[in-house]
């Protein structure tokens, strides 16, 4: 592991964030590539898996973007925690706004539950683009990050870096296989559930880079930066994840996945960062 920080410490940190987001999609399409292996998906493993990707996007919110950020920001008392406020609220306030336009519907749900502007798009399309709203503040994270760390800003490390793309690759592996899943069960070939599971976070590598060069770009912008990011994936979780791993009788399972991937998340980032 030290390998792979050193690595990242001797490129240009929007290579690096590239790079980083690369992985995260790789694991998305790994996830994605299961469905050529298995004929259906477990609804309790489903939801389990929901609820991981649900803690490990909490957990990253504060260890990786929300206490850096707060860190890192000027001032004492209540003003030292203005940034943070003002670009979470802005970054839930992003997602929300996308939520309301994007057209999606969630892998638990039904087509007449579908959200955003109406469209005579198919369900396969929704479902995509459902998974591809999880993932844009997700790559943008790893790019702020990685920026903060090149920007030279006291809280922001290469190892915390590392680790958040970590994070997020671990909970994509499972994020890739529920989106390919149901749009196999949807009659789609296997090659094509495929395709759109790892489309679905072709987003990462390009938020990833721009958040990166917006960092490095305009410096003083990092702590509001890393709460927007923060503020996009709680909203996220909160709309979304945890709805859909609500609609069954498995609420248990994704409980204690959601408490497993904050775990996880936690630990990889006090440990690498």
């Amino acid at each position: 592991m030290q390998e792979i920080i050193d690595y990242f410490e001797s490129i240009d940190p929007v290579l690096a964030a590239f790079y980083a987001t690369l992985f995260t999609w790789g694991l998305t399409a790994a996830g994605a590539a299961l469905v050529f292996f298995f004929k259906g998906m477990n609804r309790a493993l489903l939801d389990g898996m929901l609820g991981f990707t649900g803690g490990v996007m909490v957990a990253a919110s504060f260890w990786s973007l929300l206490a850096p950020g707060i860190e890192m920001s000027p001032g004492e008392g209540f003003v030292k925690v203005i940034p943070a406020a003002v670009g979470f609220l802005m970054g839930s306030l992003f997602i929300f706004g996308l939520d309301k336009v994007l057209p999606h519907l969630h892998i638990n749900f039904k087509e007449s539950e579908k959200e955003g502007i109406k469209t005579p798009w198919h369900r396969t399309t929704l479902l995509t683009l459902a998974i591809t709203l999880h993932n844009i503040p997700e790559g943008l994270a790893v790019g702020v990050l990685f920026g903060g760390v090149a920007a030279g800003f006291e809280g922001a490390s290469i190892g915390g870096a590392v680790a958040l793309a970590l994070g997020i690759g671990l909970q994509n592996f499972p994020e890739g296989f529920a989106v390919a899943m149901p749009l196999r069960r949807q009659g789609l070939s296997r090659y094509k559930s495929f395709m759109y599971g790892q489309a679905s976070a072709i987003v990462e590598p390009i938020a990833a880079v721009l958040g990166a060069w917006a960092v490095m770009t305009f410096q003083p912008m990092l702590p509001y930066a890393l709460s927007f990011a923060a503020g996009a994936m709680i909203f996220v979780v909160v709309e979304e994840v945890i709805p859909e791993t609500q609609q069954d009788k498995y609420t248990d399972i994704a409980t204690m996945g959601f408490i497993g991937g904050f775990i996880i998340m936690m630990t990889l980032d006090v440990g690498l960062g």
